[in-house]
């Protein structure tokens, strides 16, 4: 089990940013996004506040978001990464497993990675997120990626109606996918 701080709050603001966005997706009908909170069990609680001020896991999470889009399921994870190097220790190994599961299941998986020095989004696929995972931690190679590295047709911003639009990235996918068979 592992124990909850601050630290774990580093994505708040992405988040509340996806969630306003999926509202707007629910509301016009174009997907079903929910935000599947981490399970934890408070260990101490400001009397004061009601704020926990110590918890831990009790089990490992799997993705922030799931749901559907148009029939279509999708799973995803917020991240953050203020420099050009994204670390893959970031990302977690039953996370890499949970979103092998559900591909293959039909579904798609991905993670927005907002890099704030920037103030631009990036739509990681699976299959690419995978590539840079086997790299690092399977071959030995650098367990991390620059923002070099990544396919300039996934990178995209907030616009004027929504936060982080990201529908139009997994319709890229899709037909990347499709015209890769």
């Amino acid at each position: 089990m592992g124990t909850w701080n601050s630290r774990g709050l580093r994505g708040s603001t992405f988040e509340d940013f996806i969630n306003r966005t999926n509202e707007i997706y629910l509301t016009n009908q174009l997907a079903l996004i929910q935000k599947i909170p981490t399970p934890i069990t408070p260990i101490d609680i400001d009397k004061k506040t009601r704020h926990i001020t110590l918890a831990y896991f009790d089990k490992k999470s799997t993705v922030d978001y799931i749901g559907v889009v148009q029939g279509i399921p999708v799973c995803f994870d917020a991240k953050e990464c203020n420099t050009d190097t994204f670390p893959l220790q970031n990302i977690h190994e039953h996370q890499m497993q949970f979103m092998s599961d559900f591909e293959e299941q039909k579904g798609i998986s991905f993670f927005l990675i907002y890099y704030t020095k920037y103030q631009k989004y990036y739509y990681l696929s699976f299959r690419e997120a995978l590539q840079f995972w086997n790299r690092g931690m399977k071959e030995g190679g650098r367990k991390s990626f620059r923002i070099e590295e990544l396919q300039e047709g996934y990178f995209f911003t907030s616009n004027r109606m929504l936060l982080v639009p990201y529908l139009e990235m997994i319709q890229k996918d899709m037909d990347d996918r499709e015209n890769n068979l």
